[in-house]
């Protein structure tokens, strides 16, 4: 793993404000194929969809403060006054099974900030009667932080070296679909990290569980849970494991989610192996993810 190279996809904005936008096939057209989730994400995590050959998503995900707890309550207006993390993204369909992303994230300080991260995404199987009764697909993606190295070599913010500010994941999604009721997901996950304390270690694996009801032609209830499979004795004491659970509201070229989760950051290399925030405290929170589809012609 420390030999895997991390692509970074840097696109322009201004070029594509530029350009002429319009709507991405018609909807009939759309509803041809039942997907098994209605976005690339499920919450916090991919889910096996990819963007169909030519399209652009435009992707902003926020994460408020604690509602509950020490930091949250009323005098933080349940977690509306604070910003635990937030993350603006472009990510493109260069076929129909093979997508890429690029986006920049504030970090929670726990312990990185100021991340750019990038990834691939390919669909090897679809889900089809009479052919495969699941659709599987792979994701590899990194981050990169760029915030002021710690002088305490303590830390794993010293960054002695160029390298050490990379992050890994690797992660396979498979995912079968109940028409259009419902749908389940496993994705098992490796997390490298590059530079770790003396109390932790470089890989992680986890495996998140996901699953998807559909409410009404416009809503859905989503949910998942990464576990984490590492014994407690390598690992930092106070990780804990991701949940979150979501209302998605869906219509053509949009998609927009409400979450409560226990995560405070967003993108497999932070909520998978650095979270720390606990249910039972109160370290929960509010958040949304916003995506707008287009196509450029």
């Amino acid at each position: 793993m420390k030999n895997l190279l991390a692509s970074t996809f840097l696109l322009l904005p201004t070029y594509f404000l530029a350009q002429e936008l319009t709507e991405t096939p018609s909807e009939e057209t759309y509803q041809e194929v039942i997907p098994s989730f209605s976005s690339t994400r499920v919450i916090n995590g991919h889910s096996v969809e990819t963007l169909s050959k030519g399209t652009y998503e435009f992707r902003i995900e926020h994460r408020f403060g604690d509602i509950a707890g020490v930091n949250g309550g009323i005098q933080n207006m349940f977690g509306f006054d604070n910003l635990s993390d937030m993350r603006i993204a472009l990510e493109y369909g260069i076929t129909d099974q093979l997508m890429v992303g690029f986006g920049r994230a504030k970090g929670t300080g726990a312990p990185y900030r100021s991340l750019v991260d990038g990834f691939v995404k390919y669909k090897a199987v679809g889900q089809e009667e009479n052919k495969s009764p699941i659709s599987i697909t792979a994701v590899a993606g990194s981050s990169f932080t760029y915030m002021t190295a710690s002088p305490d070599e303590g830390l794993v913010t010293h960054f002695p070296k160029v390298a050490h500010r990379l992050n890994y994941f690797a992660q396979v999604n498979v995912a079968h679909h109940f028409g259009d009721r419902g749908a389940i997901q496993i994705s098992p996950t490796l997390v490298h990290r590059n530079y770790v304390a003396n109390t932790d270690q470089n890989d992680l694996f986890a495996l998140g569980v996901a699953g998807r009801l559909r409410l009404t032609s416009r809503f859905a209830l989503v949910g998942e849970y990464y576990y984490c499979f590492n014994d407690p004795q390598f690992r930092q004491s106070g990780f804990t494991n991701s949940g979150a659970i979501a209302l998605e509201w869906f219509t053509f070229g949009h998609n927009f989610t409400i979450n409560i989760t226990n995560s405070g950051g967003i993108g497999e290399t932070q909520f998978i192996p650095f979270n720390t925030e606990q249910w039972q405290k109160g370290q929960f929170r509010l958040g949304f993810t916003v995506g707008r589809k287009f196509v450029i012609e």
